[in-house]
């Protein structure tokens, strides 16, 4: 077969069965741009700057790109490395993650509350998950069993952001401030609710390594 024969074989394979996306690379970039709002996140409660608020916010707009990218390539893909629903599900866990990061310091801003001690020590907890979820995803391709581990400590940091809610909220309502209350309690919320889709992302990375080890 002439070379040229065997480049017009190929182009048609291509078209036929195209190349697969690497999807651990992906959902790695992903995590990992997760990992860095989540960073802000922190940022913004030790020092209650408006510019990290921004910063952040700037932040999740390129996250969702990555994520409407992500979600693209899946759509678009002839076959997949591990099952389409568990990427997906990871695609959008990561998603929620971002997003109530954001939720949070919008309504911090527009509320006018202050960062607090729970919301500092909630916060770590969940950079300390999103961290443990960026080792994890990102040995998928190499080293899947030992990603486990790091799907247990992510759930463990999720645990340990709930106990410090269930621990804020008896505090919190102590007094009259009734307005203060209700303002605060609703940041928690919506840090907890990062924390929950931390864990869930959790569980899709446990049950990928657990199909493919």
């Amino acid at each position: 077969m002439t070379e040229a024969s065997n480049t017009i074989l190929a182009i048609i394979l291509d078209r036929v069965f195209p190349k697969m996306p690497d999807f651990f690379h992906m959902l790695t970039e992903q995590n990992i741009k997760v990992a860095h709002t989540v960073n802000l996140l922190v940022e913004y409660m030790e020092h209650g700057d408006p510019v990290i608020a921004d910063a952040l916010k700037q932040d999740v707009h390129e996250a969702d790109e990555l994520k409407v990218r992500n979600l693209h390539e899946l759509n678009d893909a002839f076959s997949t490395p591990i099952d389409r629903e568990d990427i997906y599900r990871a695609i959008m866990s990561f998603d929620d993650i971002v997003m109530y990061c954001k939720t949070t310091v919008h309504e911090m801003d527009v509320l006018g509350v202050t960062p607090d001690s729970f919301m500092r020590e909630i916060s770590r907890h969940i950079k300390e998950g999103v961290d443990a979820l960026a080792n994890g995803y990102a040995k998928l391709g190499t080293t899947p069993a030992t990603a486990a581990l790091d799907a247990d400590a992510a759930r463990k940091a999720e645990r340990q952001a709930e106990k410090l809610y269930r621990v804020a909220l008896p505090t919190l309502f102590e007094g009259n401030d009734y307005i203060n209350m209700f303002k605060r309690r609703e940041i928690y919320r919506h840090l907890t609710n990062a924390a929950e889709h931390m864990a869930q992302s959790a569980n899709t990375l446990h049950d990928i390594v657990v199909k493919i080890s």
